[in-house]
């Protein structure tokens, strides 16, 4: 997983200005200062870049969750802002596992303000592939 630092696999992340910083077992963090990129004419951050943001902190969630060669796949995002932000704008994104069954997991994401303001928040659900054992 250390490997998935920064831009979590995925060069979009850091077209949009997303650097993931840490993680554990079900959770993930990042730092996000928007780039132009991710923001409309005017300055303020497209309300699609952030369902982009949280869907990347919570499959990098999920994974910090599973075993090793295990796989997720998004089945659902719904996510909800709060209030604008704009280029440059100084964020935290934090992705958690709620729960994990053996097919699938529920996830919540925030997107907070260095201050704490909460700016968007996110549930979705996951879909497992979890290895098969091997037979011996």
């Amino acid at each position: 997983m250390d490997r998935s630092l920064g831009d979590g696999g995925m060069a979009l992340l850091v077209e949009l200005g997303v650097t993931f910083d840490g993680y554990g077992a079900g959770w993930a963090e990042a730092a996000w200062t928007p780039r132009a990129l991710a923001c409309n004419p005017a300055g303020i951050v497209q309300g699609g870049v952030y369902a982009v943001v949280h869907d990347a902190a919570m499959n990098f969630a999920t994974n910090s969750a599973l075993a090793r060669g295990d796989r997720c796949a998004t089945l659902d995002v719904q996510y909800q802002t709060i209030r604008a932000t704009a280029t440059d704008d100084a964020l935290r994104v934090r992705g958690a596992v709620t729960r994990a069954t053996k097919q699938v997991a529920y996830l919540e994401s925030e997107i907070r303000t260095t201050d704490g303001d909460l700016v968007s928040k996110a549930t979705a659900t996951f879909i497992l592939r979890r290895r098969e054992p091997e037979q011996s």
